[in-house]
């Protein structure tokens, strides 16, 4: 049997057999051999070559527009950019995957419209592997849905991006692998309290060739998430939801959407509703932010600011400028948010936040 043929096997074995504590270990091992033949498939097709997608990043962050086709994506690149990304009232319409440049305080985001992806995506259909490989060049994904289906089209992107080991607003989980020689597999941590037995535990070890080490696992997990943690090629990313044509439904099933979707983004891209909603959400979780340099004569440079993640330090904008500036640090002052003080003098484990501004004192 080929590895898709195998695949499939596992796949329509798992399906039709009922989860129960009496199954929960059998399903246990056909999810971990699964895993395995899915991370051999990828290797494949790694190794095979073949057309994909290629695009150079550019700006302080990359957002991939991501939904099934006629979504409106194209619409919605168009009027956050003013780029025209060739739309029509007919699915696939986008054929290759398209950049534009998105100008939100100062900050240069790049934004991706990708070609709609459909159910079977992560098994190739639809150019789909090509569009979900995409996804993990991507410091944000924006899931686009249709207020008319949008639980329906939700579930299909959710279910192709966890089928191509992506993992969307997760954590990874807190479990901990520490090989040895000999001794078998010790379990520690909070052993207690996750909901998989000693048994599947170790059966699913084995089958990723592990018999002997100590598995720390420090959170509630399921053999899901045990899986997640042994197979190594997880990605994990944030996505924000956005609902697009809220124009083309009531105010009864806007009310609806607002309950299944709470704390998303609701728009309509041909009307240009919600779009200072989405500029806001999008650096939001994006968690960028903006600090300014001064100069020695006070002079501050407000037009080119230097964009960090949240919870960078001094130390991280130093090395952003230049190594010979952290090599050479003395102490930094800063005016801003992060300041208790204006020109408060810091060193290198102060935390910066976005506004801030910085002048940076070093050896000569």
């Amino acid at each position: 049997m080929s590895i898709l043929e195998r695949i499939k096997a596992i796949e329509d074995e798992i399906a039709k057999t009922q989860y129960n504590k009496a199954t929960e270990h059998h399903i246990g091992i056909l999810k971990a051999k699964l895993a395995k033949l899915k991370a051999q498939l990828e290797g494949h097709a790694k190794r095979g070559g073949g057309k994909g997608f290629a695009v150079r990043k550019e700006g302080d962050a990359t957002v991939l527009l991501l939904g099934l086709p006629s979504v409106g994506k194209s619409t919605l690149l168009t009027r956050l950019t003013g780029r025209e990304s060739k739309a029509a009232n007919y699915a696939f319409t986008t054929l290759d995957l398209i950049p534009a440049m998105l100008h939100i305080d100062g900050l240069n985001i790049q934004l991706l419209d990708a070609p709609g992806i459909i159910k079977g995506a992560s098994s190739g259909k639809g150019r789909g592997r090509e569009v979900l490989t995409i996804v993990r060049s991507a410091d944000l994904l924006l899931v686009i849905l249709d207020a008319k289906k949008a639980e329906e089209e939700w579930n299909i992107i959710k279910e192709e991006l966890y089928h191509s080991a992506v993992r969307i607003n997760e954590e990874p989980p807190k479990v901990y692998i520490e090989k040895k020689h000999q001794g078998g597999i010790e379990i520690m941590g909070r052993a207690k309290r996750f909901g998989v037995n000693k048994k599947t535990i170790v059966s699913v070890l084995n089958e990723f060739g592990i018999h002997n080490a100590n598995i720390i696992i420090n959170e509630r997990i399921d053999v899901n998430k045990l899986i997640d943690a042994l197979a190594g090629n997880r990605y994990y990313t944030s996505a924000l939801i956005v609902i697009n044509k809220i124009d083309s439904v009531g105010e009864e099933r806007l009310e609806e959407l607002k309950k299944k979707f709470p704390n998303n983004i609701f728009i309509s891209a041909q009307k240009g509703i919600g779009m200072d909603d989405l500029k806001r959400a999008i650096t939001e979780n994006l968690r960028l932010i903006r600090v300014y340099t001064r100069d020695e004569y006070g002079e501050v440079d407000k037009d080119e600011p230097l964009i960090l993640k949240k919870g960078s330090t001094v130390r991280d904008f130093c090395r952003a400028i230049h190594k010979d500036l952290l090599r050479n640090f003395r102490w930094a002052q800063v005016w801003g948010p992060s300041a208790k003080f204006p020109g408060q003098r810091v060193g290198l484990e102060h935390k910066l936040e976005d506004g801030d501004v910085i002048f940076v004192k070093a050896y000569k």
